[in-house]
């Protein structure tokens, strides 16, 4: 079974996607469905016998539209030397000449050309000199390709904001127009309702007219589904406003038939100001919605558009996703890291903020390991691609952020089930309104008005959003902080989290062995002692010596005479003329009772401890030990904190397990233990009834991670490790584990204020636009005022999730 995904255009609330959800599972070979209506997308796990064309076709006769992808690319080119409309054809014409060339549109007004193409037929080095052939110059000026959801969202507002103000322009003095005779203001004899009723009536006509073609989609697209069985808000708002202007048309022709008592009760004015209400509201919530994917645009933002890719004894500028892997490619300080890569030259800093939220910047030589959209400070390099496209950290972070807000949260099911019958439900409310009203006497009017309210006041689209728009701006605000959550899912789980194992190695710890004591005996000092024993550890490639190595300042080579390796026991050799042992007591022997119990202190504490021989003479003891992450202490202290028990889990002996565990305050400890029995380990916590969320980084540690309520991987780990787990923490600092359970709480807390507020807000509002409360109360509510009500609600919910960009984690 493969998942597919798939942009889905023309939804506006929860009832739409309930829709193309049952549209989706018609289709053979659908299994599962799932639509994010705050992103729009449609996901789809399918089998082998999945045809795309009914997918799309089931989608449309619903009343929807499936965008399908292509492997076409779109980039924009820059052209200099155009200066008549015969250049910009010429130029135009040999883009258009290109095999691979699927369309050129050159626009003389911004000097620019809009290219669609297939990478595997052309190139831009191609286009450039067809280009220049004609006798200008192009350059690549942006690659929109990644846009075209920015750019969609930007159209949709633009014509939102058009719409609206078309409406409001009119609605104003239509509002007042209806309002003005009967607050006393003074009015035109000739547009009188008591003087010129069909003057009047006319007048409110025609400035209704605008406003309905400004919301037509309500009438055009709305009214339609109800015929198909898929009602959505803009099917209500579609009968309710679509109700009061055939009201109005029938008293206009009425008055037209001798009966001027009906211009006192026209209901244009009801039309007109609810549908600019609502544009107004929908304007609101696309800006609002926008504001959700900030975490993925800046994502995007990161990637560079070129490169400079090495072909031949030059570097020429290629678009990246033309790069392939085994590509060199330069990286100038101050330019964006185009791919991932090791560095064959030079030497640099680059900061990785952006991808790994670590503030300072990492200093990378020959042989380190650079990510793509990470932004080198220092001086160029060349760098040997190793990972492109698809398969980059950085698009491996857009996808999983993605994915995960395109899925469904399981507190969104009892939100989802209402939804899908809501619509129905307010539809039936609405004519059980005017039946009882007009049952009771009340007459066709009052009924209308009643019947309108309900429609109105009806809000399907703050419970759809109000779980999908926290999702996005959670995982959104955990992906800017390096904390990737792999589905809705996994957010929603964190926050019930009680218990966290840790495993130590590379988790806790740094997971490779540092100097942590020197200590001279016998005369020697320091100095003397980091000299010899550094001379002997550059000869060796093991990783204790390896250790020593990193705090030497002087790495050049010393010469070494009878250089010799005792696997086992240490190394020795001949240095500056002395021979020089170091090692463990099997090889450098002391009956120096200080020096033993020195040895024996160091052991306790968890630490490799070496002697350095010189020439007969025992000069001091090094100590190395993988030694604890800064930030561990203050993380395990902050989960304490939190009412969170913290295991640390680890195959090293009870001794080590030990001294580490009480640095770090930690009280369960479990030590010598195997992959199978970490997993054991994680059975026995959660047949207790706890909530366990594991955090390691290697490949022995993906099966207790898989078993986990949560499974948290360092993202220094193993790709194993990474993917078993449900969170991807960029950093390797378990500080991020608090960050993610924080997020998670904040988020949950948000969704249930969502969804609070939206049962309120419909429980609440159905009612007394029926006028429940009309006999004993007195109390009714105007349909404008419905509407306005209704329009601002999905918008609060909206704003409400927002709030998580801000939230403290």
């Amino acid at each position: 079974m493969a998942d597919k995904q798939f942009k889905v255009a023309g939804m506006t609330c929860a009832a739409c996607a309930n829709a193309v959800e049952k549209a989706s599972l018609k289709v053979p070979g659908v299994q599962e469905a799932s639509v994010s209506l705050a992103s729009d997308t449609l996901k789809v796990s399918v089998s082998d016998e999945f045809d795309e064309k009914k997918l799309i076709e089931s989608i449309k006769k619903s009343g929807y539209e499936l965008q399908q992808g292509d492997n076409m690319k779109s980039i924009v080119l820059e052209i200099d030397g155009m200066t008549c409309a015969a250049c910009s054809a010429a130029v135009e014409k040999a883009l258009k000449s290109l095999n691979g060339v699927a369309s050129a549109q050159v626009s003389l007004s911004d000097d620019s050309a809009r290219m669609t193409y297939e990478p595997e037929l052309v190139r831009l080095a191609q286009m450039k000199e067809a280009v220049k052939e004609a006798g200008y110059e192009a350059r690549l000026k942006a690659d929109d390709s990644q846009d075209k959801q920015r750019y969609s969202r930007r159209r949709e507002i633009s014509s939102y904001k058009k719409r609206f103000i078309v409406s409001a322009v009119f609605a104003i003095p239509l509002l007042f127009v209806a309002m003005a005779p009967m607050m006393g203001v003074p009015f035109p004899v000739v547009f009188s309702p008591h003087m010129s009723p069909l003057n009047y009536a006319f007048l409110q006509l025609v400035l209704t007219i605008p406003i309905l073609l400004a919301g037509r989609d309500f009438y055009l697209k709305g009214i339609p589904r109800l015929f198909r069985g898929s009602p959505n808000m803009d099917t209500l708002v579609g009968l309710g406003t679509g109700a009061a202007v055939v009201y109005g048309v029938f008293a206009t022709i009425q008055i037209l038939r001798g009966y001027p008592e009906y211009a006192m009760d026209l209901y244009y004015e009801v039309a007109g100001v609810l549908i600019a209400l609502i544009l107004l509201g929908k304007l609101f919530e696309n800006i609002s919605r926008g504001r959700t994917s900030e975490a993925i645009r800046k994502l995007l933002d990161l990637s560079p558009k070129t490169a400079l890719v090495k072909r031949g004894n030059d570097f020429i500028e290629l678009p990246a996703d033309e790069v392939e892997v085994g590509d060199l490619v330069l990286v100038k300080a101050g330019m964006s890291v185009p791919v991932d890569g090791r560095v064959v030259s030079g030497k640099s800093s680059v900061n990785q903020a952006m991808i790994t939220g670590e503030s300072l910047p990492v200093d990378v030589e020959e042989g380190s390991r650079v990510v793509g959209g990470t932004v080198n400070e220092a001086s160029p390099m060349e760098v040997e691609a190793t990972a492109v496209g698809s398969q980059t950290a950085l698009a491996m972070i857009i996808r999983l952020v993605e994915e995960a807000q395109a899925s469904r949260a399981p507190i969104a099911r009892i939100a989802d089930v209402f939804s899908g019958y809501f619509v129905h439900f307010v539809l039936a409310v609405a004519g059980v309104t005017f039946l009882s009203w007009m049952l009771l006497g009340y007459g066709t009017l009052f009924s209308t008005t009643m019947t309108i309210a309900v429609l109105v006041i009806a809000c399907p689209c703050a419970l759809g959003l109000a779980t999908p728009m926290a999702i996005m701006v959670g995982t959104g605000r955990g992906a800017e902080n390096g904390i990737l959550f792999k589905n809705a899912e996994s957010l929603e789980i964190t926050h019930k989290v009680k218990t966290v194992v840790l495993d130590k190695t590379g988790t806790v710890t740094v997971g490779k062995p540092g100097l942590t004591d020197l200590i001279p005996v016998n005369g020697f000092n320091q100095e003397q002692l980091l000299s010899y024993a550094g001379a002997l550890a550059l000869q060796s490639s093991h990783p204790l010596d390896r250790a020593i190595v990193e705090v030497l300042k002087d790495r050049s080579s010393v010469n070494v005479e009878q250089y010799q390796v005792d696997a086992g026991k240490g190394i020795s050799g001949i240095v500056h003329g002395k021979g020089v042992r170091m090692g463990n007591t099997r090889l450098v022997k002391t009956d120096d009772a200080r020096i033993i119990e020195q040895l024996a202190e160091l052991n306790r504490s968890g630490k490799t401890a070496l002697l350095l021989q010189v020439e007969d003479e025992v000069a001091g003891i090094i100590a190395l030990a993988d030694t604890i992450k800064e930030s561990s202490r203050n993380a395990v202290k902050d989960l304490m904190n939190m009412g969170i028990d913290v295991y640390l889990l680890t195959g090293d002996n009870e001794k080590v397990a030990r001294a580490v565990g009480d640095k770090l305050g930690i009280k369960n400890i479990v030590s010598d233990v195997l992959p199978e029995d970490k997993i054991s380990l994680i059975k026995k916590l959660r047949s207790e009834g706890r909530i366990v969320a594991m955090v390691g980084d290697g490949i022995n540690d993906s099966p207790a991670l898989a078993e986990a309520d949560v499974g948290m991987a360092i993202g220094s780990g193993t790709d194993v490790a990474v993917e078993s787990s449900d969170i991807v923490l960029m950093r390797s600092d378990l500080a991020d584990v608090v960050k993610s359970i924080r997020l998670s709480r904040a988020t949950l807390r948000n969704i249930k204020q969502n969804l609070f507020w939206a049962f309120f807000y419909n429980t609440l509002g159905i009612p007394i636009a029926a006028g429940v409360f009309y006999t004993t109360l007195g109390l009714r509510l105007n349909p404008m005022i419905a509407g306005a009500a209704m329009a601002f609600s999905s918008v609060s919910v909206v704003l409400n999730a927002l709030r998580l960009r801000k939230a403290r984690i």
